[in-house]
C-alpha cells in the first residue's frame, strides 16, 4: 500500500509529522528546524539495516494507517514540546518499499539547550514506535518474508 506524501502543522512553532513515500531528506528537514531562538539541535534517523535476528535482509516494506499516525504523532510532537520545552520538532516516517541504507525514520528536535534536546528527541522515537500504526515487514535473502513484532510475538505466545 502506498502512501501519498502528508503532514500536519501546529502553530505556534511549527511541529510536523509526516508519512511519505518518498524518500527523507534530512538536510531539508533539519533546515526547517532553524529558530535563533534555539541553543541546540538533536536529531535522530533511522536506517534500514541488511540482518535482523540472524537472518540477511535485502528490503523492508511499511504500511502505515495515516489518518491515525498523523493524529497519534501530532500528539506526540505536542507532548514533547510541553514536557521538554523544545520550540521545534518534526517526524517523518517512510512508507513502502525501502532499500539497505534508505532512512526509514527521522526525527529532529530545536530546543534552548542540549539536554532538553536530548530528551525530546529519544521521547518522540520511542514514543512513535510504541504508538504509531506503521508496520514494517522484512524481505529476507531465502526468499521469505515477515512483518516484525507481529508473527513472532504471535508464536511467541
Amino acid at each position: 500500500m502506498a502512501i501519498r506524501y502528508c503532514c500536519f502543522r501546529l502553530l505556534p512553532g511549527v511541529e510536523l509529522i509526516s508519512v511519505a513515500a518518498s524518500p527523507i531528506d534530512p538536510d531539508e528537514l533539519r533546515k526547517q528546524l532553524f529558530d535563533p531562538a534555539a541553543g541546540a539541535y538533536c536529531s535522530f534517523e533511522g536506517w534500514v539495516r541488511n540482518e535482523n535476528d540472524g537472518q540477511t535482509v535485502l528490503r523492508l516494506e511499511y504500511e502505515a494507517y495515516e489518518p491515525l499516525a498523523l493524529t497519534e504523532g501530532e500528539e506526540i510532537l505536542a507532548e514533547a514540546k510541553r514536557q521538554f520545552l523544545c520550540q521545534t520538532a518534526h517526524c517523518a516516517h517512510r512508507t513502502g518499499m525501502l532499500e539497505i541504507g534508505d532512512c526509514a525514520v527521522w526525527v529532529g528536535v530545536a530546543a534552548p539547550h542540549r539536554d532538553e534536546a536530548f530528551r525530546a528527541c529519544r521521547y518522540i522515537i520511542d514514543q512513535l514506535k510504541v504508538r504509531l500504526p506503521i508496520w514494517k515487514k522484512e524481505h529476507y535473502v531465502d526468499g521469505h518474508s515477515g512483518w516484525v513484532n507481529c508473527e513472532r510475538c504471535a508464536a511467541a505466545t
